[in-house]
């Protein structure tokens, strides 16, 4: 039982990656005008779907191409992970029916959001977007078998408030990639474009029993999650933009060395890279300044081409979501 237990036992963001799921690359546009805000996607990603008949389609025919990119994108990933004896798991494909459902879009794109995963606790949240509300399903066979060879709890946040509208802001909202976990801390973001207050309060609610403070953190209304803002890449360094922070970096991060990165950086994911080890640390080559202040700590740097992953709104740490990371 105690080697089951540690089989999901994701304390860090850092602890040595030993199993993990890796997106798919599918996007069906939503048919009609989003309420979404994309104020986070860079203007020329706008303006490349303003000038192509986009909507209701599937993002695979109208960019034939890009498609190919981005999936190959997703195998570098799997390979470099891979080559550092992590065990990749993929969700499965959408069905015919998920990809019939155009009328607000349909997302298998990004793993991170779905779900996230807290010490022994895998927790499914729930999504604000239209077309990200169903993207647990190509992933919920992953979890349930997971779940049942595995001492973990399994639950779902409350699913969120409509009786408003689906357009209601009430939530609660807790998306994956605004949780970040270091130790007994967790910290929640809160931009207005995913996760919520109630969101953040249900997990602290929940957390509560096993001695985990949950840190709320306000970030730019432009960041769309945490993880854009913030990257924990070992126990004493961090990536981070200090001006994503509405009311200041949070006072636990005084003792780390940080690595600073402009605002404008964060819509082109310049922050979410993605910790192998506390010595492994994957990256886009387009942020070289970073890479080379991180090689300047020590660390070893994996450096991936996911321009087309960027464009879309997510990068390394959002196409992929720990099982487990452990030092065993």
């Amino acid at each position: 039982m105690k080697n089951l237990e540690k089989a999901i036992n994701v304390t860090s963001e850092y602890a040595p990656l030993k199993q993990v799921i890796v997106a798919q690359s599918e996007f069906i546009f939503p048919q009609i005008p989003s309420t979404d805000g994309d104020d986070f996607l860079e203007s020329d990603i706008l303006e490349l779907y303003s000038q192509n008949d986009v909507d209701g389609r599937n993002y695979a025919d109208v960019f034939p191409m890009r498609q190919k990119q981005w999936e190959q994108e997703r195998e570098n990933l799997c390979n470099v992970l891979e080559k550092y004896g992590v065990t990749v798991k993929r969700p499965r494909q959408l069905t015919d029916t998920e990809k019939s459902n155009t009328t607000h879009g349909v997302s298998n794109f990004f793993v991170r959001d779905p779900f996230f995963t807290v010490g022994n606790h895998i927790i499914e949240g729930s999504m604000r977007f239209q077309h990200r509300k169903h993207e647990i399903l190509p992933i919920r066979d992953i979890l349930i078998d997971f779940s049942s060879k595995n001492t973990v709890s399994y639950l779902s946040i409350p699913c969120a408030d409509l009786s408003d509208g689906i357009h209601s802001t009430k939530g609660p909202f807790l998306e994956g990639g605004d949780v970040l976990v270091h130790n007994k801390t967790v910290f929640v973001g809160e931009s207005g474009l995913a996760s919520n207050e109630g969101g953040a309060q249900w997990l602290k609610n929940y957390l509560r029993k096993d001695n985990y403070e949950v840190i709320h953190v306000k970030l730019h209304p432009h960041v769309l999650h945490l993880d854009c803002a913030l990257s924990i890449v070992n126990d004493h360094l961090i990536i981070i933009s200090e001006e994503a922070f509405l009311d200041g970096v949070p006072a636990y991060f005084d003792s780390f060395d940080k690595i600073i990165v402009p605002l404008d950086d964060v819509a082109k994911l310049a922050v979410n890279g993605l910790p192998i080890s506390e010595s492994v640390y994957i990256m886009d080559p387009e942020f070289e300044y970073i890479a080379r202040q991180l090689r300047d700590h020590g660390i070893t740097v994996e450096l991936i081409d996911f321009k087309i992953s960027r464009s879309l709104g997510g990068s390394f740490r959002c196409s992929t979501q720990a099982l487990e990371r452990s030092y065993d």
